[in-house]
């Protein structure tokens, strides 16, 4: 089929991640996978570019888990974003995992005649396989099955652009005819994107930890990549698994930084609730930081044993708890003794001020170092101050 100023070429082989990456000018019409070569008139066929290998970063992102059909990876796209604060580069990557018109498409729809010459490109990926459409942030592999990826023209000198990603269920096609009147960039591109919200549909891998959420935003005005909730979560334990659940997640691509945020409860099945407003995640280190306010501290149970602080250092693999003094704050707590009756044995106590410090031993095991004022305070790493299990 021949349209005006529109057509769709073949992308098997074409090494579109470098057109994207060098910000070579590309034709303003669709790059359809897999669907019948058709050059406008006019116009001539982009040319074949062997794909690049990527490049070393500074930091490694998450680790590849899903399996992409053979020929997939000439449909992504990676964003570029590069810090303020450190100078270094880090990337997003979007792959379409399918490669089958049956269960979806990759369509680039660059800038056009009446479009400005800085407009950015778009591209839509959908794909209803198993793999989904699969978004890398730093340590966290997202699967959804719809992604449309804005990509502003890279400046003199650079060999990559930052842009916005939006992800979330919802599907994508290609238009049989495009609309005399249409104005927005992809009906003109002949493809139509139909996003939807749908809660469990975004699948986030971080380690041992997999995450559910609705639909994802990662904006370049401040590198942040926002999946909204309800969230649900699993961790993976063989003795001791771990379940909780957040309003939302924050990835923050400059500082390498994953939070749970809004009412966020971790659920041991060992019997530890813990609760907090922000919590700091970190699957490969083994860590959750349970950050609170001197209003809203974060609070970690267990049986009759309650751990109020400033912040919560939690062990992920373990399920047990370190308290660490916010400045201006306290660290309290109620522990019970063997044999006493919860809430009724032993008084709120105040602990010591210093930090970290994990709460006192409900055995009471003098510590060593109490007649030292040298001596450093107790921590998760001294066997004077075991952790609460």
């Amino acid at each position: 089929m021949r349209r005006s100023g529109i057509g769709r070429a073949g992308l098997r082989g074409v090494g579109v991640t470098l057109a994207l990456i060098l910000g070579t000018g590309l034709p303003a019409w669709v790059l359809a996978q897999d669907a019948a070569p058709a050059t406008p008139p006019g116009q001539t066929e982009p040319q074949q570019t062997p794909t690049p290998a990527v490049p070393d970063q500074a930091t490694p992102s998450a680790p590849d888990t899903t399996e992409t059909e053979p020929g997939a990876e000439t449909s992504s796209l990676e964003l570029v974003r590069k810090s303020d604060t450190d100078g270094q580069e880090r990337r997003i990557r979007i792959v379409r995992t399918g490669t089958s018109d049956d269960t979806g498409i990759f369509a680039l729809c660059s800038p056009q005649e009446e479009d400005p010459k800085d407009a950015p490109t778009l591209a839509v990926f959908s794909e209803t396989g198993p793999g989904g459409v699969r978004i890398t942030i730093d340590k966290n592999v997202i699967r959804v099955p719809l992604a449309v990826v804005t990509q502003q023209q890279p400046g003199d000198g650079e060999e990559g652009s930052d842009g916005r990603v939006e992800a979330s269920a919802g599907t994508a096609r290609f238009l049989d005819d495009v609309p005399a009147d249409a104005t927005e960039r992809l009906p003109r591109c002949g493809v139509e994107a139909t996003p939807k919200s749908v809660p469990d549909t975004v699948f986030v891998t971080q380690g041992k930890t997999e995450l559910k959420g609705q639909k994802l935003v990662y904006d370049e005005t401040d590198g942040i990549a926002r999946i909204d909730g309800p969230v649900t979560f699993r961790r993976a334990n063989e003795t001791d698994p771990l379940t909780g659940s957040s309003e939302r997640i924050e990835v923050n691509v400059d500082e390498e930084k994953t939070t749970l945020v809004g009412n966020v409860v971790l659920n041991s099945e060992g019997g530890r609730v813990s609760r907090a407003g922000r919590v700091e995640y970190d699957d490969a280190a083994n860590l959750a930081r349970l950050i609170g306010t001197p209003e809203q501290p974060a609070v970690s149970v267990k049986g009759g044993d309650t751990l109020r602080a400033g912040m919560i250092l939690y062990d992920l693999e373990k399920n047990e708890v370190y308290a660490v003094k916010a400045e201006g704050g306290t660290i309290t707590g109620e522990f019970v003794e063997e044999g006493d009756t919860p809430g009724t044995s032993s008084a709120p106590g105040t602990a010591p001020a210093t930090s970290p410090v994990s709460p006192a031993p409900s055995s009471g095991t003098p510590d060593p170092n109490s007649d030292n004022p040298d001596a450093p305070p107790p921590g998760p790493t001294d066997p004077a101050s075991p952790p609460t299990p």
